[in-house]
C-alpha cells in the first residue's frame, strides 16, 4: 500500500522541514510515503475564508482517485490512542487497499465536498495546531504506529 501525506501550502519553517523530512525518511523503511505539497490558493489573502477552502477543496479532489481511501486529519475527527491507530492503519494494509491518503488542508479546514469524499476523520488532539506542525506530528504518529505493527522498541506503554 502506498501512503500519500497530502498538504497545502509550503511549510514556512525549516526546522519544521528537517523534522518532516526525518520521520519521512524513518517511514520508507516500512511503507512507500510520499508528501504532496499543493500550492497555496492564489491571493489568498485577500479571498474570504470560504473562498480559500472551496479553491483548496477542488485541487484536493483532483488529487484523489476512485479506490483511494481519503483520510482528514481534522480536529472533529476521531481521537485514537497511539495503539489503536496503529491497528487501524493495519487493517488499512490488509484490505488491500492500494492507496492512503492522508490530508492536512489550510488554516481554514476543508471545504464541503472534501468532508463528503472522505472515507475517515482522524483528530490528534482536541487541541488546535497548525497546519504546518500537524505535519510532523501525524508524521510521527505514522512512524510510531510502524514501529509498533513491527514490535520495535520505540513506544513505551
Amino acid at each position: 500500500m502506498n501512503i500519500d501525506l497530502i498538504v497545502v501550502g509550503k511549510t514556512d519553517s525549516p526546522q519544521i522541514e528537517a523534522l518532516l523530512a526525518d520521520y519521512l525518511k524513518r517511514l520508507n523503511y516500512y511503507a512507500k510515503v510520499t508528501l504532496i505539497v499543493l500550492p497555496d490558493p492564489k491571493n489568498r489573502k485577500t479571498v474570504s475564508a470560504e473562498s480559500q477552502k472551496r479553491q483548496e477543496g477542488e485541487a484536493l479532489l483532483r488529487r484523489f482517485g476512485d479506490g483511494d481511501g481519503v483520510v482528514l486529519l481534522d480536529e472533529r475527527g476521531e481521537q485514537m490512542r497511539s495503539v489503536d491507530f496503529s491497528a487501524w492503519v493495519q487493517k488499512r494494509m490488509n484490505s488491500g487497499l492500494k492507496r492512503l491518503c492522508f490530508v492536512i488542508g489550510g488554516p481554514y479546514g476543508f471545504s464541503k465536498e472534501v468532508y463528503a469524499r472522505a472515507d475517515a476523520k482522524i483528530s490528534l488532539s482536541a487541541m488546535t495546531f497548525s497546519h504546518q506542525m500537524i505535519r510532523v506530528l501525524f508524521a510521527e504518529q505514522l512512524y510510531r504506529a510502524f514501529t509498533i505493527l513491527n514490535n520495535e522498541p520505540y513506544h513505551h506503554e
